[in-house]
């Protein structure tokens, strides 16, 4: 069978079904968590400071609750209707929109501390879309250049998907080159044809003006088996527990955080703070 992105634009093969089945399928919610926890390591966010990240392609929000868990303010967006219908369905907590990201986007100046993706940036390359006279390289162009925009200096976008060739892999380096970016390919895995994983590590900024230049990571070198997987996960679960991340994530101060970001970014209807906010209420039997 054909890749998904080779059948039919991603509005369209993503319909209601299919949305239900991606997102309640336990294979791809581990394959969408490994390779979150993943796009974080290479981020390389400053421990314990909170940031606003953008997720490009957030789907039904499975890479978001990875985000949640791990403290952070998200906003998402996504072409597939349907898609983000699930995602409000489950009730996930970042700010959702419907785009075409090969339009480009249309967020402020400096609006995410970074940004990641899993999965998408080969929809770009290889389906067609609703705007069919658009070529790839018009929109790569598009994508990268507002990405950027929106992007604070410093930071780095993590963009994990799915190359046939090496022509693609190159054109899509240089038209983010071209855009202002900096940094280049990691690949996992690279002897494996089922662990392979292949990420777009781009740079804003840290090149100059007293900043420190931002060096590429190295990507993991022999795969992982199931058990080193699940060794992993459990040191991250680990790691989280010790620093209380995942027991404050929705403490008193967290909320107060959170509200302020949206009161910053314009939002209407932020609740009032008061003496009840982040209360604990008591469970009604």
């Amino acid at each position: 069978m054909s890749r998904p992105e080779l059948q039919a634009p991603p509005e369209i093969y993503y319909g209601d079904s299919e949305a239900k089945k991606y997102t309640t399928s336990t294979r791809n919610q581990q394959i969408q968590a490994d390779m979150t926890y993943r796009a974080l390591e290479l981020l390389n966010l400053p421990p314990g400071e909170p940031a606003f990240l953008l997720d490009i392609g957030c789907g039904s929000g499975l890479s978001g609750e990875i985000l949640d868990e791990e403290g952070y303010v998200w906003a998402g967006v996504d072409i597939a209707p349907s898609m983000l219908e699930v995602a409000l369905e489950r009730e996930i907590e970042g700010d959702l929109f419907l785009q075409d990201i090969g339009q480009g986007f249309g967020f402020r100046p400096g609006s995410f501390d970074g940004a990641i993706s899993i999965s998408v940036l080969q929809w770009l390359l290889n389906a067609e879309t609703s705007h069919p006279t658009s070529s790839p390289p018009h929109r790569l162009n598009r994508f990268f250049t507002t990405l950027h925009t929106a992007l604070r200096n410093p930071s780095r976008a993590i963009l994990q998907f799915y190359p046939t060739s090496d022509d693609q892999i190159q054109l899509l380096t240089s038209i983010a080159q071209k855009a202002g970016f900096g940094g280049g390919i990691v690949v996992d895995y690279p002897n494996s044809k089922k662990a392979k994983k292949v990420f777009l590590c781009l740079f804003v900024g840290g090149g100059g003006g007293g900043q420190q230049q931002q060096q590429l990571p190295e990507g993991l070198a022999c795969e992982e088996d199931e058990h080193a997987r699940f060794e992993r996960r459990r040191e991250t679960e680990k790691r989280r527990n010790r620093s209380g991340t995942r027991k404050a994530l929705k403490d008193r101060d967290w909320i107060l955080k959170k509200k302020e970001l949206y009161r910053q970014r314009g939002k209407e209807g932020v609740p009032r703070d008061s003496k009840y906010t982040g209360r604990k209420r008591k469970a009604v039997f």
